[in-house]
This record gives C-alpha cells, structure tokens and sequence, in this order.
C-alpha cells in the first residue's frame, strides 16, 4: 500500500490549472500550424496568423491563452493500492482548482447554483472524474473547459440509424456550432454506452493527441473520413 498526501495532488492541480490555461500543447500548435500551412483563403490565413501570435504572446508572457478560462475537468486515475492521507480527496482537488485560478489570476466563471448564479469567486467546484486502476500510481488530467465549446456540445440518441448516424451527428454538431465554439475546433466524439457514458468518453477523447488515430482499423478509417 503506498499512502499519499492529498496536499500534493492540491500542489499539482494548483500548476496544471495555470500551465493549461497559459501554454497551449505542442500537438495543438502543431495542428494548428500545419493549416496555416495549407490554408488558402486570405482570410482564414489572417485569422490563423493571429492566432499562432496570441499562443506565442501567452507562452512569453505567460498569460491566459483566452480570456474564458474553462471550468476544471479533473481526470483521476487512482492505483487501487493508493491510499490517501491528510484529509478529503474531493476537497483537496477542489482546493487546487481554487488556488490555480485565484494565484494565477485566471478567470472564475462558476456560479455555485445554476439557477440563483451566484459566483463562488474562485471556480470551484470543479468536475471530477474518477476510476480505480490496478497499481500505485495516480495519475492527474486537467482540462479546462471553455464555455464557448461547451455550450456546443452534443448528445444524439439514434442507435437504429447507424454508423451512416454517427457520421451524420458528428457534421450536424460542428456545423451547428459554426463560430459559436471558437474555431479552429478540437472535435471529441464518444459512441456507445448511456448518455452520459458517451459524453464522458468525448470529453476525455479531447485530451488524445492532436492527430492521433485510434488503434481500432475501423475507428481509424472513420476519424480520417469526419476530418477530411
């Protein structure tokens, strides 16, 4: 059994909050890049240029890459041999949360009841998600969600339509969120499973590797087709 201070995931989450919020990864810049590269509407280039200058401008200066900083999805994976100390886990994620986005003056957008929308100032609580994997290690995913995506995301429930279904619900969510989701867009997709099951997978597919393809030949051939 390896016992943990919960106080050292605060200290972790605190960091990853700030590094995700001022340094986009490099897959993404690569992405990015590489459609300016092929990009030719004079337009669309303009803005791509903009772009690849505001994520250097956060890089040098380390400053928030967007104005709207997410609400926290923390991802946990925890050893089943791990065994936590010094107080609640939930409580000490949370607390990270707080001091990520109040010492790193990034903004706070959560209100603690969605009908009153009164502002906790400091925005918690986060979403967490947990599972229990074999081993003693735990591992720690940050990603902070903006509202502009957010508010675009999309659950389809027609199972008798197919994979022709799929396909078509992937197009309809990205063509129905046009500029809404800021573009350019990391699409995550999940199929399968409830509602929430999907939904799950989707948010967690957006923290894959930009231009990574699944290991599944099928499921490869049909993200190439929905990025083409």
């Amino acid at each position: 059994m390896r016992e943990v201070e919960v106080s050292r995931l605060t200290d972790v989450i605190e960091k990853l909050c700030i590094e995700a919020n001022e340094h986009l990864p490099e897959d993404v810049k690569c992405a990015i890049k590489t459609c300016r590269a092929c990009e030719d509407g004079e337009i669309a280039k303009g803005i791509l240029d903009n772009i690849i200058e505001n994520f250097d401008i956060a890089d040098n200066e380390n400053v928030p890459i967007c104005q709207d900083t997410g609400m926290a999805v923390v991802f946990l994976k925890v050893g089943q041999d791990v065994h936590f100390e010094g107080g609640s886990l939930e409580d000490a994620v949370n607390e990270g949360v707080r001091q990520g986005y109040v010492e790193g003056f990034l903004r706070k957008s959560v209100v603690g009841d969605p009908i009153i929308r009164e502002n906790t100032k400091d925005n918690t609580p986060a979403v967490i998600h947990y599972s229990i994997v074999p081993g003693d290690k735990v591992e720690i995913k940050v990603a902070p969600k903006g509202f502009g995506s957010e508010n675009m995301s999309r659950v389809f429930m027609k199972p008798a339509d197919g994979i022709e279904g799929v396909k078509n619900a992937i197009l309809t969510a990205v063509r129905d969120a046009g500029p809404n989701a800021c573009p350019p867009m990391v699409v995550g997709v999940g199929i399968g499973g409830t509602f929430e099951k999907c939904a799950l997978m989707a948010k967690e597919a957006l923290t894959r590797e930009a231009g990574s393809h699944s290991e599944i030949p099928w499921v490869k051939d049909l993200e190439e087709e929905m990025l083409d």
